[in-house]
């Protein structure tokens, strides 16, 4: 496996009226491959989830089942571990993968992350799509499929069709995998037009995977959104002194402004922003402005969902979460993560400091 060098050393941190506080552009981490490996687990907003807290609408019977068919893959990989424990292992065959398709919250990330714990944390992985193709990025292809065949089971939250190169690269990872007896489970999102047409993602997914297809059973998870989220979040823009005052309460915290995050944003791999804001009670950012450039919104959608991963309080300052993104970009073939990333954003900078 690849070796990337561990962090550099964080220079002093700032000070702002008299409480200490950090800056996301002073920070340069450089985890190496056990970190990034061992970062594959479900957030901590789902670290409590269970299939036994999962609670599925008797309006919509598919969420009942699709429950129960996870809940027998944890049951078929239990049951050929205890084999190896016991010295019954038999030849490893192809990886029979899963996949759960339906709108947003319909609870498809909460089975998946019940399936990662109830497999247990030695013998699944769990991550974005998006933080594979950056795992593979950063130890090299040969590297991660080596890693990640150590597994019995893949998660993969929210797969992604809007990048036709990530996507044939995660449909090769994926035929490696399976071929070595790994099982993938994915999810995915359909955008809300499309729901509202009756059509869900699994044609497209199966059609992009193309030889895979056969390997993949499909679920469709009907339901309602049980946030009742109506895609861009509310809320008024914030002003630079009540950034910084919320900061300067919180010791520890981060202030930056906006423009210099970005720009540090382009110099680091995004499969290091995970460790920028690991541990910070609080990000605060002045000087927000609507962006249109996919470039850099794409960045920006990255460190967002890192920072919702870690469930860091987040306080903007010069632009109303909902504005930070331009109309082109939200019509574009981006949408679905510029959406996803202004719901979060939205709930981050209402979320409250702890």
């Amino acid at each position: 496996m690849s070796h990337v060098p561990r962090a550099a050393s964080v220079p002093d941190a700032p000070r702002v009226q008299g409480t200490v506080t950090v800056s996301l552009t002073d920070r340069v981490p450089a985890p190496n491959a056990h970190d990034l490996l061992a970062s594959l687990v479900p957030p901590p907003q789902f670290a409590q989830a269970r299939f036994a807290t999962y609670q599925p609408d008797p309006a919509h019977p598919s969420q009942a089942a699709a429950l129960a068919r996870v809940e027998q893959v944890a049951a078929e990989v239990a049951s050929a571990s205890s084999r190896r424990l016991f010295g019954r292992r038999a030849a490893r065959t192809e990886g029979r993968g899963l996949y759960l398709d339906g709108g947003y919250g319909v609870g498809k990330t909460h089975l998946l992350a019940s399936l990662a714990h109830a497999v247990g944390q030695e013998r699944a992985a769990y991550g974005t799509f998006v933080e594979y193709t950056h795992l593979v990025g950063a130890l090299g292809f040969a590297a991660c499929v080596e890693a990640l065949s150590g597994f019995a089971v893949v998660g993969i939250d929210e797969f992604e069709l809007d990048d036709p190169g990530d996507t044939l690269l995660m449909s090769r990872l994926l035929r490696e995998l399976t071929d070595r007896g790994v099982r993938p489970v994915a999810t995915s999102n359909t955008l809300p037009e499309a729901l509202g047409a009756g059509r869900f993602a699994a044609e497209d997914f199966l059609r992009e995977i193309q030889a895979l297809a056969g390997r993949f059973d499909v679920l469709r998870l009907d339901g309602e959104d049980y946030r009742h989220r109506s895609g861009l979040p509310s809320g008024e823009a914030a002003g630079d002194d009540a950034v910084r005052a919320a900061v300067a309460a919180m010791p520890g915290a981060s202030l930056d402004e906006f423009d210099g995050v970005l720009a540090h944003l382009a110099r680091l791999h995004p499969s290091r922003y995970g460790a920028l804001v690991d541990g910070l009670p609080l990000v605060g950012l002045t000087g927000a402005h609507p962006v249109d450039d996919d470039l850099v919104g794409l960045r920006l959608v990255v460190l967002v969902d890192r920072l919702y991963d870690r469930d860091v309080p987040v306080r903007l300052g010069g632009t109303a979460p909902r504005d930070i993104f331009s109309e082109r970009m939200l019509s574009g073939g981006y949408r679905k993560k510029y959406y996803r990333a202004l719901s979060r954003l939205g709930a981050l900078t209402t979320r409250p400091v702890r």
